[in-house]
C-alpha cells in the first residue's frame, strides 16, 4: 500500500517545472533589472541562463540524487567530494550570503512598509531623533533584527502562517503586470512607452550609468545569476521525479526557458507602460523602490489608458504600490523569520560538533539560540557600518544590492568546482546522470565558473572604475571577513583534533 502512495505522490514533468519556477522566478528581479539595463538586460538573461542557470542546475541534481539519504546538506555533498576544509569553508561562505542578504533586507524592508501606508516611498523624508535617510533605516533594521531573533528564538513559527499570504501576493503581481500591461498596449493602439528603437534597444541601456561601458554591462550578469538563485534546492527532487533519468532533465531545460522568457517577457511588458526617461530616472528612484515606482507607474498608466482623470490616475498608482508594498512586507517577513534560524541550523547540524566553540553549537526547542544571537549581532555591527557610511539613498541601496548579489553567487563556485570530483569517485553510487563523462563534466563547470567568477570580478571593480571605490570595497568586505571566520575557526577544529589525539597516544 505505502508503495502505491509514493508512486502516486511522484512528480511529473509539469510538477517538477511548476516547483522549479516557483523556487527560482522572483518577481522584484525584473523592475530592477529594467531599471539598471532597459531591454539590454534580456540578452544577458538568456546568456546566464544558457552558461549558468541549466548546467549547474543539473550538477545539483546530480549531487542531490547521490547523496539523497545524507544530513548535512550541500556540506556532505562537498565533504565527501573534495574534503572536510574546502566542504567546511563552501558551507559558511554559503551562509554568509544569507547573513548578507539580511543586512540588504532588514534596512529595504521599510520600503514595502512606506508604499504600504503611503502610496508611495517617503523613507528618505523620514527622521527621528536627529536621524534621517540611511541612518534612521539603519537604525530600524538593527531594531527589526532583535525582534526577529527574540520572536524566531523561542521557536515560536506561526507567524510564518500569516507572512504565507504574503507569496501568494507577490505570485498574483505576475499575473496583474501581465494583464495591466496587455491592457495598456491594447488601449494605447499598441504604442510602447518605451519604444523599441531596433537592435539598439537591446544592447545599449538607456540608462547613463551603462552607456559605453562594457565592464559595466558585463557586471550585470551577477544581477541575471542571482535571479537564478534557489536553483540548488532542486537536487532534493530527483529521487521524487517520475522516471528521473529522462524527465530531470527535461524539466530542467524546460523550466529553464520558461523562467528565462518569463523574466525577458517581464521587461518587455515593463516597457509597455513605463518611459525609462521619464520614470526611472527622476530624482529618489533607486533599486530599493525601483519595484514600487514601477507598479504605481501601472497603476496610473491603466488609469491614463481609460481616459481617467489625472487625481484617479494618481490614486490608482498609490493603490497599486501600497498592494504591492503590503505583499513584499509580508513576504520578506515570512522569509526572515526562516532565514533567521534555517541556514545557521542546517550549517550547525551538518557539520562536526567540535567546530562550534563553546556553547555556540547548542541547539534549545530546535533552534541555535546562542548562534543566532551571535549571528544578529554580526548583522547589526554590518548594518550598523554600511548605513552610517554618509552616502545618500541612492547610492546605500547600490551598496547593499551589490553586496547581496556578490555574496549570494559566490558559493555556487564552490559546488561548481567540487563537481569534477564528485565525477572522479567512483566508490559514490550515482543512480542518476546526466553528465556521462568526466571531461563533460569538467567542461560545463570551467563554463559555469567562468560565468560566475568573471560576472562577480566585473561587478566588484565596476563601481572603483566609476570612482567609487567604497562600493567595490564593500562588496567584498563580506565575503572576505566570513572566509577569514570560517578559515580560522577550521584551524583551530583542526589544532584541537591533533592535541585530542596526541593526549590519547600518550
Amino acid at each position: 500500500m505505502s508503495s502505491n502512495v509514493n508512486k502516486t505522490k511522484k512528480l511529473s514533468l509539469v510538477s517538477l517545472v511548476l516547483m522549479i519556477f516557483t523556487s527560482v522566478y522572483g518577481f522584484n528581479n525584473i523592475p530592477r533589472s529594467f531599471y539598471k539595463m532597459g531591454y539590454a538586460a534580456i540578452p544577458w538573461y538568456i546568456l546566464s541562463g544558457i552558461t549558468f542557470f541549466v548546467p549547474f542546475a543539473l550538477m545539483m541534481a546530480e549531487f542531490g540524487a547521490a547523496f539523497k539519504d545524507e544530513k548535512g546538506g550541500i556540506y556532505s555533498w562537498m565533504e565527501k567530494s573534495v574534503g572536510a576544509k574546502f566542504a567546511f569553508m563552501g558551507t559558511f561562505m554559503w551562509y554568509a550570503s544569507y547573513v548578507i542578504w539580511m543586512v540588504n533586507v532588514a534596512s529595504g524592508v521599510w520600503v514595502p512598509v512606506s508604499n504600504a501606508l503611503f502610496g508611495s516611498d517617503i523613507t528618505k523624508k523620514w527622521s527621528l531623533l536627529g536621524l534621517s535617510g540611511p541612518k534612521l533605516l539603519g537604525v530600524m533594521g538593527i531594531c527589526w533584527i532583535i525582534f526577529v531573533t527574540f520572536v524566531s528564538s523561542k521557536g515560536l513559527d506561526k507567524i510564518k502562517k500569516v507572512t504565507s499570504l504574503g507569496g501568494t501576493a507577490v505570485a498574483a503581481l505576475n499575473i496583474i503586470v501581465w494583464v495591466g500591461a496587455i491592457t495598456v498596449l491594447i488601449a494605447n493602439g499598441g504604442h510602447l512607452a518605451q519604444p523599441i528603437e531596433g537592435l539598439k534597444s537591446f544592447t545599449q541601456s538607456p540608462n547613463p550609468k551603462f552607456v559605453g561601458s562594457m565592464i559595466t554591462s558585463l557586471a550585470f550578469v551577477v544581477y541575471a545569476i542571482f535571479a537564478y538563485g534557489g536553483i540548488e534546492v532542486v537536487g532534493g527532487l530527483v529521487d521524487q521525479t517520475e522516471n528521473p533519468e529522462k524527465t530531470f532533465p527535461k524539466g530542467v531545460v524546460i523550466s529553464a526557458a520558461i523562467i528565462t522568457v518569463g523574466y525577458s517577457a517581464g521587461i518587455l511588458l515593463v516597457g509597455i507602460f513605463t518611459n525609462w526617461t521619464s520614470v526611472m530616472s527622476t530624482e529618489g528612484v533607486h533599486l530599493g523602490n525601483a519595484s514600487y515606482v514601477v507598479m504605481a507607474n501601472l497603476g496610473n498608466a491603466l488609469g491614463q489608458s481609460f481616459g481617467a482623470s489625472e487625481a484617479t490616475c494618481i490614486a490608482m498608482g498609490h493603490g497599486m504600490a501600497r498592494f504591492v508594498g503590503a505583499s513584499m512586507f509580508l513576504a520578506l517577513s515570512g522569509a526572515f523569520f526562516t532565514l533567521m534560524f534555517a541556514p545557521l541550523k542546517q550549517m550547525i547540524e551538518g557539520t562536526p560538533a567540535k567546530l562550534w566553540p563553546g556553547k555556540m553549537g547548542e541547539i534549545k526547542n530546535g533552534m541555535p539560540i546562542n548562534a543566532m544571537w551571535i549571528q544578529a549581532a554580526i548583522v547589526c555591527v554590518m548594518i550598523a557600518a554600511v548605513s552610517f557610511g554618509g552616502d545618500n539613498m541612492s547610492k546605500f541601496f547600490d551598496t547593499l544590492v551589490a553586496m547581496t548579489n556578490v555574496a549570494m553567487t559566490l558559493p555556487y563556485m564552490f559546488l561548481a568546482f567540487a563537481f569534477p570530483a564528485f565525477k572522479k569517485k567512483k566508490e559514490i553510487h550515482k543512480p542518476f546522470e546526466v553528465f556521462k563523462t568526466t571531461g563533460s563534466a569538467v567542461i560545463w563547470t570551467t563554463v559555469v565558473m567562468l560565468t560566475v567568477g568573471f560576472a562577480n570580478f566585473f561587478c566588484i571593480i565596476e563601481p572603483a572604475i566609476g570612482g567609487d571605490l567604497k562600493n567595490t570595497l564593500w562588496s567584498v568586505a563580506g565575503p572576505i571577513f566570513f572566509a577569514v571566520v570560517a578559515w580560522v575557526m577550521y584551524a583551530v577544529y583542526e589544532k584541537n583534533e591533533k592535541n585530542e589525539k596526541a593526549n590519547k597516544a600518550a
